[in-house]
């Protein structure tokens, strides 16, 4: 097992968001710490403009940066800088550039890059992407044809704020509900809507010269107003890159999955220079159409912080500290209520009563059901 190393240096944390809950920053707070220890690092805290911090620094932003100018402000030059990502235009931190434009005229904001959609186009559902009210009722309009459709806010996270469209009065009514400022710079997606779903996640972090891969299950949980919502991830993480995840004995379908998520995080980087990141996430899906045929698809990526960053951290610093083990399963939970309650040697981010969405209940374990029945798996295929 290895030694920890000594603390130098600094950790830390960088809400962006003009309004976070109690129950996000606690959690982030609590990764960022996890990460640190692995660097070695000390804990300092909140980022403070203007505050001198001991080198090296560690910065764990709530969201994603944007634009070069605010990344070198923060002292991010390199993905070894920073646990999250840089893009250079707004939207393409969001699940906007999954799908492309209605057409060629379509309203769409300065950087947009057509090439993305075109080459991820055969590993995501079929959807478009729109920035006026005009291009999102003609686009709606366009799926309905082929059945139901959703529509997803591009910044909502945790599956909140989308709408399953039936029919043009539907289509009408949720276009209503939707900032045509925000839209002309963020867009809105309008996506098959998909039914009897299994949701996946695939993704890597790099953190202190350390590569970690994983594939996981996410789940749905009831929050305190009865809306079905995330309820945490379930990850299998394995050292290196993808190509040692998929050494792994896994599922047919998980492989499909992580090829998906491969061909799209290329994607990006070819579309957009300038992106930089040291946690990628991607989440697809699994599920019928109308028809009922079987269809698979990347819906979006996460280049922040996310829900399933405890099990990262976690999964990182057990790789770290059992050098001989090739993979590890990690799990975060999310429950709401008053009764929930942490396993045994669960570690807590957070748990109390939010001030937005009331009792709640957050921690990341190891998860002592994957292979062999221990929470460290040298898996073989």
């Amino acid at each position: 097992m290895m030694t920890p190393p000594v603390s130098i240096g600094s950790t830390v944390l960088h809400s962006l968001r003009p309004r976070e809950s109690a129950h996000e920053r606690a959690t982030h707070a609590s990764v960022a710490q996890r990460l640190g220890a692995l660097l070695g690092l000390a804990w300092a805290g909140d980022f403070t403009p203007g505050a001198i911090y001991a080198a090296p620094r560690y910065l764990v932003p709530s969201d994603t940066l944007v634009g070069a100018e605010q990344a070198h402000a923060l002292g991010v030059r390199s993905e070894s800088d920073f646990f999250g990502g840089l893009v250079p235009h707004p939207f393409v931190a969001t699940k906007a550039i999954t799908h492309p434009l209605l057409h060629a005229e379509a309203q769409a904001p300065e950087g947009w890059n057509p090439a993305f959609a075109e080459a991820v186009q055969e590993s995501v559902l079929r959807g478009f992407t729109a920035f006026s009210l005009a291009d999102a009722r003609q686009a709606g309009q366009r799926l309905l044809a082929l059945g139901p459709v959703r529509l997803k806010p591009v910044r909502a996270t945790a599956g909140r704020g989308q709408v399953r469209i039936e029919n043009a009065q539907g289509l009408d009514a949720a276009l209503a509900q939707l900032d045509a400022a925000e839209l002309a710079v963020f867009g809105v997606v309008l996506e098959e809507n998909l039914e009897a779903v299994a949701t996946y996640s695939v993704g890597q972090v790099r953190v202190g010269g350390q590569i970690a891969s994983y594939y996981g299950t996410q789940r749905l949980t009831r929050d305190n107003r009865g809306e079905e919502v995330y309820g945490g991830s379930t990850l299998t993480v394995a050292r290196g890159g993808f190509a040692e995840l998929c050494r792994l004995m896994l599922p047919v379908h998980a492989r499909e999955a992580i090829a998906q998520a491969q061909r799209y995080d290329a994607a990006a980087d070819a579309a957009y220079p300038g992106l930089l990141a040291s946690r990628r996430n991607y989440d697809t899906v699994v599920g019928q159409d109308a028809a009922g045929r079987r269809r698979s698809g990347v819906l979006e990526q996460s280049w922040r912080i996310g829900g399933a960053s405890g099990a990262e951290a976690l999964a990182l610093q057990t790789l770290a500290q059992h050098p001989d083990v090739r993979s590890v399963r990690a799990a975060t939970v999310e429950v709401y209520g008053t009764d929930a309650r942490p396993p045994e040697g669960a570690s807590v981010h957070y748990h109390g009563d939010d001030d937005e969405v009331g009792p709640i209940l957050k921690y990341a374990c190891l998860d002592p059901s994957g292979p062999g029945d221990s929470p460290l798996s040298d898996a073989r295929p």
